[in-house]
């Protein structure tokens, strides 16, 4: 208020511009104008001189505020001068006078008091102003009450206490009796103009002082910001509220933030239990719009906290020469008096000495303050907010909570709003009445909740954790437990009195309650909320007892009571377990559901359950239900305004955090993107590869053509590179036009596929007319992929979706050592994004970089720092390196944390994906979190400042549970190099981790935990996965075999082996470690002790039968260069004969397994065969030019025995004899396989750790090299003279003779027969001429020869090879005598083999011009054969999911006629290699079959499709059902189609409606 020194107001024309701006402020103008105007100089004279025309175009204020301006300094210069010491007299109604009575008044001249209309102010009985005008139009003075009023009641919130302005606090006061606070006032006028930094350091410093000096002296204080100091505020009364503007509650809250740099750290979580946050209490003003509020924090030293210390303070000031917050030395302040004044240093040893006699005082006056006000009312809503939240400003979103309760009252039912926003883990409900009018049916009305019973939380001992968590959906739904009945369940689960309950339910609560808090939730990650809503029995209080000691302590449990009554009985019962001042911490009892509805409210992240939007095909939106998405658990589905429903508080208070967890190296989160999009924050840089996406997106989009009702895309990028971001970037910005989701892919593809139609269908008219779905897989493997796509592709053919309608797009982000490999083998599918920058990247990155550094310090921004470097090997090894080294130094090697970030270091090295989970971290640094419930992040305060660099956080998206990994994998190698040195080796370091109880034994995540220790020795790197190379053991045990020695890995396989209770993959994994070093004893021990423990696995007999492979292998290159005789190959023959028996038992194991597809043991069963065979033939009795091959041949194929072999094998005879059929039997069953499926044998087990060592990538080309070998080693030494013979006299071969070169030459099996079609290596020409020799060698006339049936499929299926390769070759037979041919198949047609049946297909199929008689007798014969087909193929297939075994198409149905009416698949590829359209995705791709060239080469034939079958037209006896390879069109259509032939009967392609 503008004075003179004498107290006479000053003219207006002597005002600073401070004045005038003070006096702006109180006739209404807006505060963006008052600083303006003070920006421009305007003091008293200027104000004198503006002009409407100056302010509205130099100031900029509109017509309004320009013309109140100049009307109220007009009146301000007409009014009279008048002294403070002056009163007006007003005219007041005689009604208002006896109110007025023996108050006392006094006016003040207030630049902004009501001139025009000078008001009376009075206090009514609600003490609410009252405002009466005056006659007298010229005064400028307002009369105000200057009476006393009372502060806020100390240590309350005050939400609904209010101050009026200019009334008067009792005058500031020092220490009384501890308890009664003293006061300090500060105006804060000027201060509360400052900038963020300045204001914030101004009330830190004030409220540090106060608070420190309260405290050194043990008394409860207030101090008071808005309320006039008379020492500094001249011209004000002492005590008088004044108020001061707040633009931002957070600016003071977060002041007091530098506590923890004021203080030491002990006595920073003191200060903090002691200095209540500030409050902020509203002054009214009816003079004026603004809002103002005193500022109050109050100072409550209990002595359990403060007992026995001194508070040293180093006061906050900002220094203007250095333009930064500094802080003062550390000064001790005591309250003497209503000043706090430093305890100069002769002082200070008396203060000291003097503390237990205040800590005395103070416990006295607390005990006192106890005795005499035992019924003082708390500030509940504060204790509530405080509880619930554990001392933070909001209540955490992952944080989950179980909720304990007994009835409601109906009442009660309509305040339950903040329930229904908060992580319900579970419920445990006692009102057996709560599913039909209690809180279950209203939570239900809201959300999905499963409901259970106490015995449902009891694990099968067959189940794991995570089975039992996901048979239960615990993290994906609510559940509710029904603890004591269910009136409306038809079961037998009544409601039974408190005996009953204890005799017979209470050890099913205690293992619901144990495995809950011991097994499933970690410590930490939820809080128990006892809400006592009636009467409380028993059963409740038991339930308490149980999460009392199982979370070992209450901590965090809560207690919620609004009638004391109730809470009397459980008091009384929890006393029992922890003191009575612990039971009425954590209680809240008095306040209405209403009450508590409304304060928990305030504290929530998101500001109401809000209605998520989809949007619609007709270009509207329609609200996404809460308890409809919660049944599509399986996805995250992402809505229109997604985001939105966050509240602006905690965006204010955690964007900053947001932001900086992004670019510390997390994963993009949708925050961070609705941010960007908000410009909160910076913008999230675009690389290109999401334009690249986003236009092969809008591009299938645009297409009009018929297209697959399911289409993929796929990112590969480098790992760190970004492309989760591009691919989440790109849902982002197609959320209003499709709708997205992201999958959790570790449920099955058929839950996706249900969640995700109902997501396409959801309120839409029509399902033929929906918009599509675009599906986020990440870090999924091409399996889980082709079974997703297939499963959406058969729901829609369910569906009978109408053809060529696009309906999901999956978008695969996976990633890839050799991205722009991928991207060019499909650049309509795929995209890539490598660490390589563009120029228009680089310009981004480089314009990031410069703004993050401002912000953060580099080593905050290291992954966004690399990823602007491009990744360059050498810049960023060496930046890298600098990084870690700068980071060690002065690194206690020793510590805990150290050893922690060693671990993760290691584990972030090798595993993949890998991390710790928090709760495992606090095991290891032995953090009993006993704190109390108001510790803030005390994990972090555990960690040094390196593990908080190198760190980062990341929360399960399912469970919530949060978990530690290094911010970048290369960071985790470097850092495990250099915390290693030369002092460690990695397997030592290896093998402390397993011996790592703390880590190992830990109880909460342990399934993850172990299971990345078991990928830590076991998973081996493939390419096919996205490594750089492909290995035969994990990267882990290769390194320590390659710079440590072999013998070092044997140790920690074997430890690993007994840590994990002799665990039969270890000893497998050993078996394989042992035979790569030659050490074949010992591998054959640890082979035979994992076939022990696992004898039915078929993979572990595979690795023993590998074990003699080797053996035998290394055996016969001992005796290489030596002559071979029957005594030196003895034992290396009886290892190659033990291997094929092991190899033997794989097969069977694996035909019993009904799920699995290995057929490891039948090709190595036919190597170890062949090596065998090339062994014997090389000994000196079978190797001499007279008669050995002759010799060799009477042995393997008749009783006969030469004596040269007789003694030395004389074990062995009876297996060599059985040589030949064995392995013949072993091809059979490989031809027929890969006549089924021709797949690569172990593609699908490649990552398991029980896989194959062996792994074929080209099946086709070994069946012909290895059924080549197997003929020639049964038949002639010389194929070429054998032949010239057998040309010139046809009776020298035997017809087994004749087998084995017709084997020998290709013509073997129907495998190697088609090969001849498909082999690239071989020329056409000398394919013919192969084919036309092996005709030669079966008889002449084979009707009367009577062929064995495999000789005979042979034998047909080499004439249809030869007339697809040379249509006019002569030695083709004609298509009636093949088909006669035929009949010789067993009668019996389950007698015949697969092949025969397929032949039946081929040769009967009938023809244009057969009469109807014969086409229907052809139909007859070829539907039998099918059907048999159909039988075998699902015998074939057991239960292994389609999308492993293909089926695949041998021929065509083509528009010749004869032999000629059908084509090998071969020629079809020919021409649809111009669309590089693979095998695998012909049956998708409409494209191919829309080519003329297959239009004149394939045959069209007609059908119908009835309920999503289809059928041939042509036969009139039967049906004749197709089996489809591409979508079937819904409802009952007419259709043509293309026809392939495969073992599982005739299958149709390119099905198209007929017009």
């Amino acid at each position: 208020m503008p004075q003179n020194s004498a107290g006479q107001p000053k003219q207006p024309e002597n005002w600073t511009e401070s004045q005038v701006s003070s006096w702006l402020r109180t006739v209404g103008v807006k505060e963006q104008y008052v600083k303006k105007l003070h920006e421009e100089d305007v003091n008293g004279p200027v104000l004198l001189t503006l002009t409407k025309d100056y302010l509205r175009e130099e100031i900029g204020m509109k017509s309004g505020p320009a013309l109140l301006l100049i009307n109220k300094r007009d009146e301000l210069i007409k009014g009279p001068d008048t002294t403070p010491g002056q009163q007006k007299t007003l005219s007041v109604p005689k009604s208002e006078k006896g109110i007025k009575k023996n108050k006392q008044k006094s006016s003040q001249c207030l630049p902004g008091g009501n001139e025009a209309h000078p008001v009376d102010i009075v206090e009514t009985d609600q003490g609410v102003l009252g405002e009466k005008q005056t006659g007298q139009e010229h005064s400028v003075c307002v009369l105000t009450s200057k009476e006393d009023c009372k502060p806020r009641p100390f240590d309350k919130e005050g939400s609904d206490f209010t101050y009026v302005k200019h009334r008067v606090l009792e005058p500031e006061s020092g220490v009384f009796d501890l308890i009664n606070p003293c006061h300090e006032y500060k105006s804060f006028a000027t201060a509360a103009l400052l900038d963020r930094v300045r204001l914030q350091a101004k009330f830190a410093k004030e409220v540090l002082k106060f608070g420190t000096g309260c405290m050194n002296m043990r008394s409860n204080g207030t101090i008071h910001f808005g309320v006039m100091d008379s020492r500094d505020d001249a011209g004000y009364t002492h005590g008088q509220i004044i108020g001061v503007p707040v633009k931002e509650k957070d600016m003071y809250v977060d002041a007091l933030d530098h506590i923890e740099r004021s203080f030491t750290l002990s006595d920073s979580e003191h200060v903090r239990q002691c200095i209540r946050p500030p409050r902020f209490i509203e002054v009214i003003d009816r003079t004026s719009s603004e809002k103002s509020y005193v500022i109050e924090v109050d100072i409550v030293p209990s002595v359990s906290i403060v007992n026995g210390r001194v508070y040293s303070v180093c006061l906050p000031n900002f220094k203007e020469e250095a333009n930064k917050v500094q802080f003062e030395k550390g000064t001790i302040y005591r309250r003497v008096g209503s000043k706090s004044e430093t305890v100069i240093d002769k002082d200070q040893s008396d203060f000291y000495h003097r503390v237990r006699d205040r800590d005395a005082q103070r416990k006295e006056a607390e005990h006192g303050q106890s005795f005499r006000t035992p019924d003082i009312c708390q500030d509940l809503g504060r204790k509530l907010t405080m509880l619930v939240t554990s001392g933070k400003k909001f209540i955490e979103k992952d944080k989950w909570y179980i909720l304990v309760t007994n009835k409601f009252k109906p009442e009660d039912l309509c305040s339950i709003e903040w329930l229904l926003k908060m992580n319900i883990f579970c419920v445990f409900d006692f009102d057996p009445d709560s599913n039909k009018s209690g809180l279950c049916s209203s939570f239900l009305q809201h959300h999905v909740a499963n409901l259970h019973f106490m015995q449902n939380y009891k694990i099968p001992n067959d189940m794991t954790i995570g089975e039992f968590e996901s048979h239960l959906h615990l993290f994906e739904q609510t559940s509710w437990i029904f603890c004591n009945g269910r009136t409306d369940y038809k079961g037998n689960e009544s409601h039974c009195d408190e005996m009953t309950w204890t005799k017979t339910k209470l050890t099913l609560l205690k293992e619901s309650v144990s495995l809950i808090c011991k097994q499933i939730l970690p410590k930490g990650t939820f809080q128990v909320l006892f809400l006592l809503t009636s009467p409380v029995e028993k059963p409740l209080l038991h339930t308490f007892y149980e999460f009392f000691t199982d979370m070992e302590g209450h901590d965090d449990i809560i207690c919620i009571s609004e009638s004391e009554e109730y809470f009397l009985k459980w008091q009384s019962y929890a006393e029992g377990l922890c003191e009575a001042k612990d039971v009425g911490s954590f209680s809240v009892v008095g306040m209405k559901m209403s009450h508590i509805d409304g304060t928990l409210q305030q504290i929530q992240p998101i500001t109401s359950r809000a209605s998520k939007l989809l949007p619609t095909v007709v270009k509207g939106q329609c609200v996404l239900e809460t308890r409809e998405e919660e049944r599509m658990y399986s996805l995250e589905i992402l809505s229109i305004y997604h985001c939105d429903e966050t509240s602006d508080e905690f965006i204010k208070a955690e964007k900053a955090n947001i932001e900086r967890q992004f670019y510390h190296g997390g994963r993009v989160a949708w925050l961070n993107l609705w941010l960007a999009e908000r410009r909160d924050v910076g913008e999230v840089i675009e690389r290109d590869a999401y334009c690249d996406i986003s236009k092969l997106l809008s591009d299938t989009l645009k297409q009009n053509t018929d297209q697959s009702s399911v289409i993929s895309f796929n990112i590969f990028h480098h790992p760190g590179s970004g492309g989760s971001t591009v691919a989440r970037q790109l849902l982002w910005k197609n959320r209003k036009d499709l709708r997205c989701a992201v999958v959790n892919p570790s449920y099955p593809a058929s839950v996706v596929t249900q969640h995700a139609v109902q997501l396409r269908e959801y309120e839409e008219n029509d399902f033929q007319k929906c918009l599509p779905v675009l599906l986020l897989i990440e870090d999924s493997d091409k399996e889980y992929l082709d079974e997703l796509r297939n499963e959406l592709e058969v729901a829609m053919h369910t569906k009978r979706v109408h053809q060529g309608s696009l309906c999901f797009i999956l978008l695969s982000c996976k990633r890839s050592h050799d991205p722009e490999k991928k991207c060019k083998e499909s650049p309509l599918q795929n995209v890539s994004v490598t660490h390589k920058l563009s120029d228009e990247e680089k310009r981004k990155f480089a314009g990031k970089r410069q703004i993050l550094e401002k912000q953060y310090e580099p080593e905050f921004i290291l992954t966004f720092v690399l990823m602007s470097e491009e990744f360059n090997d050498q810049k960023i090894s060496e930046y890298v390196e600098q990084f870690v080294k700068h980071l060690l130094q002065g690194i206690d090697r020793k510590s805990a944390v150290t050893l922690l970030i060693l671990y993760v270091a290691f584990l972030n090295t090798y595993v993949q994906n890998s991390f710790i989970s928090q709760s495992h971290c606090e095991a290891l640094l032995t953090l009993t979190i006993h704190m109390d419930r108001f510790r803030r992040h005390a994990f972090e305060r555990a960690l040094n400042e390196q593990a908080k660099l190198v760190f980062i956080h990341i929360r399960d998206e399912k469970t919530h549970i949060e978990t530690i990994r290094i911010i970048h994998p290369l960071v985790a190698k470097e850092i495990l190099q250099q915390l290693l040195g030369d002092q460690k080796s990695q397997s030592s370091l290896a093998m402390d981790l397993l011996h790592e109880k703390a880590l190992f034994e830990h109880r909460f995540g342990k399934e993850e935990y172990l299971g990345f220790l078991r990928a830590l020795f076991f998973r081996r790197y493939r390419i096919s996965k996205g490594d750089e190379t492909d290995s035969f053991f994990s990267p882990l045990i290769e390194h320590v075999c390659k710079t440590e020695n072999p013998e070092k890995a044997i140790a920690l396989l074997t430890e690993a082996h007994q840590r994990f209770q002799r665990d039969a993959f270890f000893a497998q994994q050993l078996a394989r470690l042992h035979y790569t070093y030659e050490k074949f004893e010992e591998a054959k021990d640890w082979a035979e002790k994992a076939a022990k423990k696992m004898p039915n696995n078929s993979y572990i007999l595979h690795t023993k039968g590998q074990v003699y492979k080797k053996w035998f292998n290394a055996k016969c290159k001992l005796i290489e260069k030596v002559p071979k005789t029957a005594q030196n190959t003895e034992d290396a023959v009886d290892t190659a004969l033990k291997a094929m028996e092991c190899f033997k038992q794989c097969e069977k194991a694996a035909v019993k397994d009904p799920g699995t597809m290995n057929a490891s043991g039948y090709y190595a069963e036919v190597e170890v065969g062949c090596s065998l065979l090339k062994l014997m033939s090389s000994l000196e009795v079978f190797s001499n030019a007279h008669n050995g091959h002759s010799e060799y041949m009477k042995y393997l194929v008749t009783e006969y025995i030469p004596e040269e072999v007789r003694v030395p094998w004389e074990r062995l005879h009876d297996r060599f004899k059985n040589l030949h059929k064995t392995m013949q039997e072993a091809l059979e069953w490989i031809s027929e396989e890969l006549s089924y499926f021709q797949t690569d044998i172990g593609a699908d087990e490649e990552d398991t750790i029980d896989g194959p060592e062996m792994k074929i990538n080209n099946p086709l080309a070994w069946m012909g090299k290895k059924s080549s070998e197997y003929g020639k080693y049964f038949s002639d030494a010389s194929l070429i003279t054998a032949m010239k013979q057998y040309q010139s006299n046809p009776d020298s071969m035997t017809p087994f003779m004749k087998r084995m070169v017709i084997c020998h030459l290709g013509g073997g099996n129907i495998t190697t027969i088609l090969s001849k079609l498909t082999d690239q290596k071989q020329k056409e020409r000398d394919a013919v001429a192969t084919l036309e020799t092996i005709l030669t060698l079966y008889p002449r006339n084979p009707l009367k020869a009577k062929l064995d049936q495999r000789d005979l499929v042979n034998y047909i299926i080499t004439h249809l090879a030869l007339k697809c390769l040379s249509p006019q070759s002569p030695k083709v037979a004609a298509l009636k005598d093949l088909r006669t041919l035929s009949e010789q198949f067993p009668t019996e047609k389950r007698g015949c083999f697969p092949s025969a049946h397929f032949l039946l297909t081929l040769l009967f199929w009938p023809e244009d011009n057969d009469t109807d008689h014969y086409r229907e007798t052809k139909y007859g014969i070829v539907q039998t054969a099918v059907e048999h087909l159909k039988r075998s193929y699902g015998i074939k297939m057991k239960d292994i999911p389609p999308r492993k075994r293909r089926i695949y198409t041998h021929f065509f149905l083509t528009n010749g006629s004869g032999l000629g009416k059908i084509v090998h698949k071969s020629k079809v590829e020919t021409i649809t290699k111009k669309l590089s359209v693979s095998e695998k995705r012909m049956k998708y791709s409409g494209e191919a079959w829309k080519m003329p060239e297959i239009a004149r080469i394939l045959k069209c034939v007609s059908g119908w499709t009835e309920d999503g079958t289809v059928y041939l037209e042509g036969p009139k006896k039967k049906k004749f059902t197709i089996l489809p390879l591409c979508s079937v069109p819904s409802g009952n259509e007419n259709i043509t189609f293309y026809l392939g032939f495969t073992f599982a009967g005739p299958v149709a392609y390119n099905i198209t409606v007929t017009e």
